[in-house]
């Protein structure tokens, strides 16, 4: 049985995830006040997200290296005083210019964080329950991703009406320029970031040993890896995978907004929270249909179905669009845990190395809402977001031309009658 060390262990690791998705995943409800309040273009508020998650690209790999010299505790109190350090300065000087440096130095601090949470939740939560420990966490990731668009909403009517002031609210007004309310998401973020600092310096970590899926490698190991082509093409597709998941994300509500004349603090802040409610329970849904067929048979199922949601999102009428952008989530849901699946399966071994190449196709995040805007400033955000089907197509083709070693463990139809026996 687990302690109740162990247990409050896990508790922090789910904890850690849940803050690290709060930050991270409530950019595209920010993005038309980032147009509207900085009178930038579409290409310059996209520089915003990029900055963020070029950092992952940046970050992921030296942070690997940076756990095993010197521990999780450690780097994970180091990441949160970053995040602390990235919301506090753009709290205090809301201009672009810092937003840029800001979110650069946020992302650093999460790219870390993800880094060093799942080997702890391994040795804290014991390696029997890590399948299970590590689908609930991404759960919980997702519900933060859900409720982080929705507290945005209440911040910022809360603070433009000042109708049932709380004390939150009274203190925030105080704090926050009146022109720019929604930059009362970035003191929240201080705060929360700050206390998780003081309860990861509180806590007490085991030593995590590393097994060799979770071992940094070494630098002959990567160029190793770097030399194989089915190495380049997985981090490709992981780059289209996370540009498909953000482009949609960043832009939806801003799309919502010119097309429809949808309020983005309300009903496209709300489009952007159920995109991830309904990515999060898609994997609920995914993770059956993986005991059920073949993975890639699931992607391509998935894959069509993230186009045909898009094509209705971008074409459709605004009733129409509001129900197929999130939609869009649904199937994308299975995604990104199939293409790792396939990709660390695709290779005999440095599975350690070739994870961390994977996780820096998280910079996709910022390459492709970049074009995304860039394209739209030229013709339209509606042409922008037609390169989702690029994206998106990329993913899809894995379906096709995957050829994993060790296939994914299917219940058959006699699995499925015979009794259990003890």
């Amino acid at each position: 049985m687990a302690s109740a060390h162990n247990r409050m262990l896990v508790g922090l690791v789910f904890l850690t995830f849940f803050v690290i998705s709060f930050l991270t995943n409530i950019l595209g409800a920010l993005v038309p006040d980032i147009i509207a309040s900085f009178h930038v273009s579409l290409t310059l508020a996209a520089v915003l997200p990029f900055s963020f998650f070029m950092a992952y690209g940046i970050a992921s790999i030296p942070a690997g290296f940076l756990i095993e010299r010197w521990g999780e505790k450690t780097v994970m109190c180091a990441s949160f005083l970053l995040a602390v350090a990235g919301a506090l300065t753009f709290a205090l000087l809301p201009a672009y210019g810092v937003a840029i440096g800001s979110l650069f130095v946020m992302g650093c601090g999460m790219a870390a964080l993800q880094v060093a949470v799942n080997p702890l939740l391994r040795v804290a939560g014991g390696e029997a329950h890590f399948a299970f420990n590590s689908a609930l966490a991404q759960l919980i990731f997702g519900a933060a991703s859900f409720v982080s668009p929705l507290v945005f909403t209440y911040l910022v009517t809360g603070l433009s009406h000042g109708e049932a002031r709380t004390p939150l609210l009274d203190w925030l007004a105080a704090v926050t320029p009146e022109q720019l309310p929604w930059v009362s998401i970035y003191w929240l973020f201080a705060a929360a970031a700050a206390v998780m600092v003081l309860v990861i310096a509180l806590a007490r970590m085991p030593v995590v040993v590393r097994t060799a899926d979770e071992s940094a490698g070494t630098w002959p190991a990567y160029r190793s890896l770097l030399k194989r082509p089915i190495v380049w093409a997985y981090s490709a597709c992981v780059i289209a995978y996370v540009g498909s998941e953000q482009g949609t994300a960043d832009w939806m509500s801003q799309f919502l907004s010119r097309y429809h004349g949808i309020d983005p603090h309300s009903q496209g802040a709300a489009a952007v929270s159920r995109f991830w409610g309904l990515l999060t329970l898609g994997c609920l849904f995914g993770m059956l249909l993986l005991k059920l067929f073949d993975s890639r048979r699931v992607l391509l199922g998935f894959s069509l179905g993230a186009l045909a949601a898009l094509t209705l999102a971008l074409f459709g009428p605004a009733n129409v669009s509001l129900i197929a952008f999130p939609c869009v989530g649904l199937f994308a849901s299975i995604m990104w845990p199939t293409l790792i699946s396939l990709a660390l399966n695709s290779v005999e071994s440095q599975h350690g190395p070739f994870a961390g190449i994977l996780c820096t196709g998280i910079m996709g995040g910022a390459l492709w809402p970049l074009l995304i805007g860039r394209v739209g400033d030229l013709f339209g955000l509606r042409a922008g977001m037609l390169l989702l089907y690029l994206s998106f197509g990329a993913v899809m083709s894995v379906a096709l031309w995957a050829r994993p070693l060790i296939g994914n463990a299917v219940l058959s139809a006699r699995d499925a009658r015979s009794p259990a026996r003890g």
